[in-house]
């Protein structure tokens, strides 16, 4: 009897321990026609209202209990697979998504802007397809991804033609853009003109503007994360267009079928070589070039080699010529231990070069950043409700603050190099992605950094390590005098700063449609951009945090707000956020900051704070498709006087500015911006934008005085006045011709037009004597009117 029960208990555990035994589903998502990999692709189980998505490099993996299930493996812009998988033991299993076919009549296009996740944690995360950066209007007609993110809430441009752009009140140098992964220091061409990522040669963009994972890190506004497109393993394909001022050419194809492929990709303006047919001796061009070569190794090794080359040169004649650009150089290679475990090791080489040659003055001039960077991330598919991020990162900086040296035997220059700077940054972190309930997910995550400033050739010192005194007479920040100049090897070090990063997001879904997210997350940033003007030009310089100046300190909190409506059609995402940086840097009046061998003589470490409400309304289907942006934001900094002794002796310092919060160069109160396309016909579609934007703060004189027969004006407190407000309406057509179809050969036509209404929108306004009068007056200067573009797209 008691052995009868005995059998049936352990009969009835073993069919209990059958039931609930778990298989993992795995494996890759490509585009079938390319074999290029998906990054972002929905692998769903409806019957467990469950799923995941692919990787950055088009894996997935999911562990069920073993069973029958229908899975649907759905992409934006792709037809939906939906097949019968039978889970009895671990599963390998590869996914082709091919072209979703648009059916007009149908009203049923579905491309261009990925939904919003209502499930998931992430927020403050935006993410645009290559289709759609290709249907914003932009200026001379050149698809330009930069441009394009512009137009998402709580993005800003430092003005027109302005190079960097502004997340959330933050400063330039506070965004960090990678290209596969390798660090971009200067985005722009032609000194803002354009961006200098070909859009042919890229594959996803995701811009991080809070809520950022563990694995990112160095920077504290932003992350803008660019992956390029890995080439045609199947058949060779090319593509480019012709522009008013530019063109852009892209191969790829297979170097053995299905196994290796190549991409290489170029760009080049020409506009330059007109003009001496206007008697015009002066000219700016640029070109650069993307590379990249991928090889599957086996089902478990995948090695990548991408490379990046950019350059700008802008001549006055030929007595001033201006070079720059990036160079980027990675090896990455992808290794799957398991279907649960997958791994990338990346060794990646980046460098900014800047070049100047002064034919007048006889010398040239050079400077620049280089990194070496090595990371190891290893992503770990636990069980369809948990997996954990982890990895380590190492950077080594060379900093080379500027060279000059003579161009000619006849010059009177003589050779100098300020002082180079090196450092190290290492940081290792884990994040944790998991569905506590139906309702309720969570990430979170912490990344430990350990920055090294190491010695220097020359490195100056000061009495109370202050290398900036207030002069309590004149009541101003000077340039204290060094009391000593020492020389560090490379081997000590000069300041050492360990940092704690957490980040945490949660997301509460109501239902299917509505769910609450919050975020908090803590970085750090250890380089700093060295520049006095609202954007960044190719001068900047990079300098990294050492005794003198302190890295900065993030803390930043959002709470959201996501809505689909009925259908999935229309989208809502709102969320409010504040943030605060500790030791952002400022400047004292005067500061000199190009070819300063002791810019700690010119810094002081203060604070910066931003706080807004960002909305962003989408339609994701039919004909008519786009978004309508709206952020209202407050962006400030101060930097009080520095702590002294209570003593009748030490006065009190007044700080910068008095002391008191003053808007940053990119405070803008009110943004709204306005993105549209419509799809008349096969052969028509239509696209068009609208810009709103509070001007930007700036500073006008308030008075004027004689100072020994000059008239000098002087100022108020910073930043008190603001420009004219910034609008701006771009139009495009695209004519796609019918015998498109018929042939191998395609192409478009792209008509457009920048600033429709031809606003002359300021830049700058300067304020001169009119020697006509005698009156003062202000000057706006403008840098674009109304501008129409033709560009003619091809592919075969």
């Amino acid at each position: 009897m008691y052995l009868r029960a005995f059998l049936c208990i352990f009969l009835l555990i073993f069919q209990i321990s059958i039931a609930q035994e778990k298989f993992t589903l795995s494996g890759k998502v490509s585009e079938e026609k390319s074999n290029e990999t998906l990054i972002g692709v929905n692998i769903l189980i409806p019957e467990l209202n469950t799923g995941t998505t692919t990787n950055e490099y088009g894996f997935y993996s999911i562990t069920l209990p073993g069973g029958t299930y229908q899975i649907e493996i759905t992409g934006i812009g792709y037809q939906t697979i939906s097949e019968s998988i039978e889970l009895d033991r671990d599963l390998r299993k590869d996914f082709y998504l091919s072209e979703k076919v648009e059916e007009l009549s149908e009203v049923l296009i579905e491309k261009d802007i990925e939904r919003i996740s209502i499930r998931k944690p992430e927020m403050s995360v935006n993410r645009l397809r290559l289709e759609t950066v290709k249907n914003i209007p932009v200026v001379l007609g050149e698809a330009d991804i930069i441009k394009s993110i512009l137009l998402l809430p709580g993005v800003t441009s430092a003005g027109e033609s302005a190079s960097g752009f502004n997340v959330r009140g933050g400063a330039v140098d506070q965004n960090l853009i990678l290209l596969d992964e390798a660090t971009i220091f200067n985005s722009s061409h032609l000194f803002g003109l354009f961006s200098v990522f070909n859009p042919d040669a890229i594959k996803d963009l995701k811009l991080y503007k809070g809520a950022i994972p563990a694995r990112y890190g160095g920077r504290v506004s932003s992350v803008l994360e660019i992956f390029q497109k890995e080439g045609n393993s199947k058949e060779f394909h090319a593509n480019g267009g012709i522009g008013a001022v530019s063109s852009r050419l892209l191969l790829e194809g297979p170097i053995e079928k299905e196994k290796s492929a190549f991409l290489i990709a170029g760009r080049g303006s020409y506009a330059h070589l007109f003009l001496p047919l206007f008697d015009i001796n002066n000219s700016a061009y640029f070109y650069d070039l993307n590379t990249k070569l991928n090889f599957q190794l086996n089902k478990n090794n995948n090695i990548f080699l991408s490379g990046y080359f950019g350059r700008d040169v802008f001549r006055l004649s030929d007595n001033f010529v201006n070079s720059y650009g990036n160079s980027v150089l990675n090896f990455r290679w992808n290794h799957l231990f398991s279907d649960k475990l997958f791994s990338n090791l990346s060794m990646i080489y980046s460098d900014y070069y800047y070049g100047l040659e002064l034919d007048f003055a006889g010398f040239q001039w050079n400077s620049g950043i280089k990194n070496f960077n090595i990371k190891y991330d290893l992503k770990h598919y636990l069980n369809d409700r948990l997996q954990i991020n982890y990895g380590i990162h190492d950077t080594y900086y060379i900093f080379n603050p500027g060279k000059i040296k003579p161009n000619s035997e006849e010059s009177g220059i003589i050779e100098d190099q300020l002082t180079k700077k090196f450092a190290n940054e290492t940081a290792a972190y884990i994040g944790v992605e998991q569905e506590i309930s139906e309702k309720i997910r969570i990430n979170y995550g912490i990344r430990l950094s350990h920055f090294i400033r190491f010695g220097q050739d020359e490195f100056y010192t000061y009495e109370n390590d202050r290398p900036v005194v207030f002069d309590p007479f004149q009541l101003i920040y000077k340039s204290a005098i060094p009391s000593d100049t020492i020389h560090p090897s490379r081997s000590k070090q000069l300041a050492h700063y360990t940092n704690l990063e957490p980040r945490l997001a949660v997301s509460y879904s109501l239902n299917e449609s509505n769910s609450f997210k919050a975020s908090f997350i803590r970085m750090s940033q250890n380089l700093h951009l060295l520049s006095n003007t609202s954007s960044p030009t190719p001068l900047d310089v990079w300098t990294p945090s050492g005794p003198y100046v302190k890295p900065q300190l993030l803390y930043q909190y959002a709470l959201g707000y996501f809505h689909n409506f009925p259908e999935k059609i229309y989208g809502l995402e709102s969320e409010i956020f504040y943030k605060t940086v500790n030791n952002r840097i400022d400047y004292i009046d005067g500061a000199e900051l190009i070819a300063n061998n002791a810019i700690e003589q010119v810094i002081l470490n203060g604070e910066a704070r931003a706080y807004g409400l960002e909305m962003l309304f989408r339609k994701y289907e039919g004909r008519l498709q786009g978004w309508i942006a709206y952020t209202l934001s407050k962006s400030e900094q101060r930097t009080p006087g520095r702590a002294v002794e209570n003593t009748e002796q030490t006065p009190k310092e007044s700080g910068i500015n008095g002391g008191k919060w003053y808007n940053t160069p990119s405070d803008k109160r009110h943004d709204i911006a306005f993105f549209a396309n419509y799809e008349l016909n096969e052969k028509w579609s239509f696209s068009g934008n609208f810009i709103f934007q509070t001007g930007q703060p700036t500073n006008y004189p308030l008075g004027q005085f004689q100072f020994q027969g000059l008239t000098v004006p002087y100022y108020g407190l910073r930043n008190q006045q603001s420009l004219p407000n910034y609008h701006r309406l771009d139009l495009s057509a695209k004519l796609i011709p019918k015998k498109n179809q018929n042939r191998n050969w395609k192409s478009e036509w792209v008509f457009s037009i920048y600033n429709v209404y031809n606003r002359k929108n300021a830049a700058s306004i300067n304020f001169r004597r009119n020697l006509d009068t005698g009156q003062n007056e202000a000057v706006r200067t403008s840098i674009f009117g109304l501008v129409p573009s033709v560009t003619y797209n091809f592919k075969f």
